[in-house]
């Protein structure tokens, strides 16, 4: 890989999500050498993934190019697409997909990935949602479902083809079940008149006792309620066993004839291979200290949803959300300089900016500082928040134009099948790799 030579001590950054951006922004560019490395040059906003699979946005309002937001920061910056391989830290080197590449400092930001919990039979079956690939694949499956409904004759086929099921009761599981219920009760009818949606089932499958576990059981309760009023059958205490692409069977006598399974049931880690396998963590993350310092290095760092930090408030770590991603890496750009000048490092502590869940038009669930918010308060706390979050003006303009439209007139204008989807040649071809931070 050819990085111009320079004096300064080279940082390598894998992974242009929250953590890694937030980093490389910071960074003092007049003491390092910045090389930047991810799979897609384009840095995604996660949190609006499922409005690209429900076909309320498309891809380009939430994704942005990583060398457009480093523009003004050309010097000693230095972005490169490639997939992170193997690390070899006696001799500081990265492997990449992309050629090898020495460092003074590492820096892994590679996010997480869908956490199957070792059911292989789930995990070639079901629908994961963590790229933008992936949320593609979502919206020309869900949209060919109802066009393959209008060809077939077979009741047995019309009921797996009419039945949408979503695992896992999380935030990601209930905004995502709350945007297809709302196309159900006003958008899909207009687009298939000839079509009964009395025989439509929408199902969120969750394993514990309530939705939305990280936040209040008041928001939880709350999430419920808005859910059921919304047609969408909901099972709590109910874990999925296993799914052969046609029936869902469960823990309990349940099962589901569908052929739509969404995945929304946790995350895992996305090490880098050469990372101790003692320094592995719950939840495959990479043990680091008060300072994001991988235990058994000196100079390698891991910020985020792969970093596992224990403290006292946090003994399982913090949450693999965006907010500490992003404290993370603004504080380690900071500690990194304090590093080389030989000053004490700083401690990180999370400050929890609170959580938020919408499930449709006028309903969210909100808790920030403390203070709780249910209904359409909520729901303007949720766009502004996420209106906000979003890198550059034009995906701010281009999603609140977007927003506005499906309020005003009870529509989504991105149902479109780009790209038609094979399940057995396209299931898995879009795995979220190392080298990603999504």
């Amino acid at each position: 890989m050819h990085i111009p030579e320079s004096n300064l001590p080279r940082i390598v950054v894998v992974g242009g999500g929250f953590a890694g951006l937030q980093f490389c922004k910071r960074v003092n560019k007049n003491k390092f050498q910045i090389v930047l490395l991810d799979r897609h040059n384009y840095h995604t906003f996660q949190p609006l993934l499922y409005q690209v699979a429900t076909a309320g946005l498309e891809p380009d309002s939430i994704a942005y190019p990583i060398r457009k937001i480093f523009e003004d920061q050309r010097e000693n910056f230095f972005f490169r697409i490639g997939e992170a391989k193997n690390i070899d830290a006696e001799q500081q080197i990265l492997e990449t997909t992309s050629g090898k590449i020495a460092y003074d400092y590492l820096v892994i930001a590679t996010g997480s990935k869908t956490n199957y919990f070792g059911n292989k039979v789930i995990e070639e079956n079901a629908m994961p949602m963590k790229t933008i690939p992936q949320s593609l694949n979502l919206r020309s499956l869900f949209l060919q479902n109802f066009e393959q409904t209008l060809l077939t004759d077979s009741v047995n086929e019309r009921e797996k083809l009419m039945n949408f099921v979503i695992v896992g009761g999380g935030p990601t599981g209930t905004e995502l079940v709350g945007a297809i219920a709302e196309l159900k009760n006003h958008v899909l009818p207009n687009d298939y008149p000839d079509l009964d949606f009395t025989k439509m089932n929408i199902h969120l499958v969750e394993a514990g006792e309530r939705l939305l576990a990280g936040m209040s059981e008041t928001s939880g309760k709350r999430a419920l309620k808005y859910l059921q009023n919304m047609g969408v059958k909901v099972w709590l205490k109910t874990a999925v066993d296993s799914y052969d692409g046609e029936v869902i069977k469960t823990n309990t006598s349940k099962t589901i004839p569908t052929r739509f399974l969404i995945w929304a049931a946790g995350v895992q880690g996305s090490p880098i291979k050469g990372i101790p396998e003692e320094q592995i963590q719950r939840g495959n993350r990479i043990a680091v200290d008060e300072n994001n310092k991988v235990i058994y290095s000196d100079n390698i760092f891991a910020l985020g949803d792969v970093a596992m930090m224990v403290t006292d408030d946090y003994p399982r770590g913090h949450p693999m959300v965006a907010q500490p991603a992003i404290q993370q890496g603004r504080l380690l750009a900071k500690n990194i300089e304090r590093l080389v000048d030989g000053k004490p490092l700083k401690a990180f502590k999370y400050s929890d900016k609170g959580s938020m869940a919408t499930i449709g038009r006028n309903r969210a669930v909100a808790e920030l500082q403390g203070m709780k918010f249910t209904g359409l308060t909520a729901w303007f706390i949720w766009m502004f928040v996420h209106l906000m979050a979003l890198v550059g003006f034009r995906n701010k303009a281009v999603t609140f134009v977007n927003w506005v439209f499906a309020y005003v007139n009870y529509d989504k204008g991105a149902r479109l099948i780009i790209r038609a989807f094979d399940k057995k040649r396209n299931l898995h071809e879009e795995k979220v790799p190392v080298g990603t931070g999504e």
